[in-house]
């Protein structure tokens, strides 16, 4: 996984009374060698009692999982799913706002190729949301996705203004380089958004701002301190729900 989300996932288990093996170094991997991801998974199942992964290639978690017996959960696949990133927002959401059901939520950035947009978005059909998304239009949200918002009756509007005001989570993650086929349309777009002082002024007085990490200019800095910031919390909140994840596939009784 990646550093945030491997870090988390190690302190969790560590927290736990458990212990952490594996690699993240592709030129030590036997991938490089020309091993499969099933093999690999194979391995690992035989050193570990659950396994977390993350590859580039969507669904590879699920092809993981289903050529081993020990539990395998999803630290990402591409720019498809970031379930575990998902079970955070919603911690964190509920946390402030004591329900998740009647919030307004926009959502801005890279909504085509962000992973982590893609599972809230998936989560969010389960509640009663209105929804807004907010990125320039060749980075908009996939149409299967939006269509599946709106068949179950949730309220979702799509602009590429920057326009914050009456939202209770503004959440905003950043323009994903690494998936550009062409660089000079990743030049084009990458400070499409940038909240800062003045983008934030007028906001609901509860409002909070999330982002699911890293970022690189899509959040300025001193809007760190303010009241609205909560990205960094966010992000300490991966402990407790992934401690509470790895039991469940652990068969731990609570």
């Amino acid at each position: 996984p990646s550093t945030r989300t491997r870090m988390s996932f190690e302190a969790a288990m560590k927290k736990l009374g458990g212990v952490t093996i594996g690699f993240d170094y592709p030129g030590i991997s036997s991938e490089v060698k020309g091993e499969t991801i099933v093999d690999t998974v194979k391995i690992a199942a035989g050193y570990a009692d659950v396994i977390v992964i993350r590859h580039p290639i969507e669904g590879s978690a699920r092809l993981a999982s289903e050529n081993v017996d020990v539990p395998v959960i999803n630290g990402g696949d591409g720019s498809n799913q970031h379930p575990t990133q998902t079970l955070l927002d919603l911690y964190t959401i509920k946390k402030e706002f004591k329900r998740i059901d009647g919030l307004n939520i926009c959502v801005i950035g890279d909504l085509k190729y962000g992973r982590t947009v893609h599972s809230l978005t998936n989560a969010l059909e389960n509640y009663n949301v209105n929804l807004c998304f907010i990125s320039p239009w060749e980075l908009r949200m996939p149409r299967r996705m939006v269509k599946g918002l709106e068949a179950k009756g949730i309220k979702v509007r799509e602009t590429t203004k920057l326009n914050i005001k009456n939202f209770d989570v503004i959440y905003v993650t950043r323009i994903q380089k690494e998936r550009f086929p062409d660089p000079q349309e990743y030049e084009r777009v990458k400070d499409a958004y940038i909240l800062n002082m003045d983008a934030i002024e007028g906001i609901k007085n509860e409002a909070i701002i999330m982002h699911p990490l890293p970022r690189v200019t899509e959040i300025s800095t001193d809007i760190d301190n303010t009241k609205y910031a909560h990205y960094f919390e966010q992000a300490r909140n991966g402990i407790p729900v992934r401690m509470t994840l790895l039991c469940l596939v652990c068969g731990v009784k609570f």
